[in-house]
């Protein structure tokens, strides 16, 4: 039997064949969550003007300690009435044009104010509490990378830098077909070996959380032409998700049906527990993924193949899994022959991030996942982690 492809020779694959899809322009106030397709550069230097960093008085440092007139009168928003003499001050509010001649600001509450003058106790330094003109950025500089998602921080900054619009990648088209005839919708009366219908919605969840636009979730009974009809619409998407009948049992279909359908299979089975099923394939532009069916195999693999895909496909810089580090906070079993993805709940204690894995690890348990927000990695071996043992982690979103 050939073996099995490891984590990383699985995700190698998926991303070889995940081509970027088309770009489009974005008004900024829209593009909260998309990944830029080109390098945003500033249109102005920022600040465009040396500004006040505090409300207080401009003036000149070496005119300072000393008292001084207060000559006018700066507001944000508006221009300084004129330039600053020497043995002069002007009144200046946060945000404030700092005039020409000043070359410091004193804060408001270190001064003495009285009878249009002010009495600086003590020296000012050179520069204290301005803010240079393109002290942040300089006009035509890169202000966001290409492949950066945008974020509530990344839009400020564009938007500071003068942007009213951007290029960001296109979001990827997604379809989600779950089969099985024992699923019904959640809600209806469960008659006797029927289960509600869980997948399909976790997995649109995790594919728009991914930036994908879910265009189509259905739910297919355990028949060859209702796959084949779910499958052939599913294939329109850039990314087809299927969860369930991708194993070697009678009522497993997908594959199958897939590969009449022109699906050229790149991969059956990843050395990864829960999810060893896995299949992956591709019909032209489009990336296809056979998920377990079982609720919590489905959540790993899209976790560690699909979420990747899905920001390879928008042009994202580094579309792996962001592991990071923890300590276990309870030992573990390690599989010999498969790497583990065990739900754990999170918590920071000392410095470190500790992981407690939940009870109940079987692949069905959906329910006792819900308690967790991290996948911590268990390695292939023998023996078993020990409790404050370093490993590595995926945050669930």
């Amino acid at each position: 039997m050939q073996a099995l492809l490891t984590v990383d020779e699985a995700l190698a694959a998926v991303l070889e064949r995940a081509r970027p899809v088309p770009t489009e322009p974005l008004a900024l106030e829209n593009a909260a969550g998309r990944v830029l397709a080109e390098a945003a550069r500033a249109a102005v230097d920022l600040p465009p003007f040396p500004s006040s960093a505090m409300d207080g008085f401009a003036l000149r440092a070496r005119d300072t300690p000393g008292t001084l007139p207060v000559v006018g009168h700066i507001s944000a928003g508006r221009p300084a009435p004129r330039a600053l003499a020497a043995g002069e001050s002007m009144a200046i509010a946060t945000g404030g044009v700092v005039p020409e001649g000043a070359d410091a600001v004193v804060p408001i509450e270190y001064v003495v104010e009285q009878d249009n003058s002010i009495e600086i106790a003590a020296a000012v330094e050179p520069a204290a509490s301005v803010r240079p003109r393109a002290g942040d950025i300089v006009a035509g500089e890169v202000v966001v990378e290409a492949g950066t998602r945008l974020g509530p921080a990344q839009i400020g900054a564009l938007a500071a830098a003068g942007l009213s619009r951007v290029s960001c990648s296109c979001r990827p088209r997604a379809a989600v077909v779950t089969t099985g005839t024992e699923l019904r919708p959640p809600g209806e009366p469960l008659a006797p070996g029927q289960i509600y219908e869980a997948n399909g919605v976790m997995l649109a969840a995790a594919l728009a959380s991914a930036g994908a636009s879910v265009e189509q979730v259905v739910s297919v009974a355990d028949d060859q032409e209702a796959h084949r009809a779910a499958l052939l619409r599913g294939l329109e998407a850039d990314v087809l998700v299927t969860s369930g009948g991708v194993s070697v049992g009678p009522h497993d279909l997908v594959r199958g049906v897939a590969a009449e359908l022109g699906v050229e299979e790149v991969f059956w089975r990843v050395a990864v527990k829960p999810g060893k099923p896995l299949s992956f394939g591709v019909r032209g532009r489009t990336l296809v993924f056979g998920l377990p069916g079982n609720p919590v195999s489905s959540l790993v693999c899209f976790e560690l193949f699909v979420r990747p895909a899905a920001l390879a496909l928008q042009g994202y810089a580094d579309p792996k899994p962001a592991f990071a580090g923890g300590r276990l906070a309870a030992p573990v079993r390690r599989n010999p022959h498969r790497d583990e993805f065990l739900r754990a709940r999170s918590r920071a204690e000392g410095g470190d991030i500790l992981l407690e894995p939940v009870s109940g690890q079987e692949s069905h348990m959906i329910a006792r996942a819900a308690s967790a927000d991290a996948l911590v990695l268990a390695p292939r071996g023998e023996g078993e982690l020990t409790a404050g043992e370093s490993v590595r982690f995926l945050r669930l979103l």
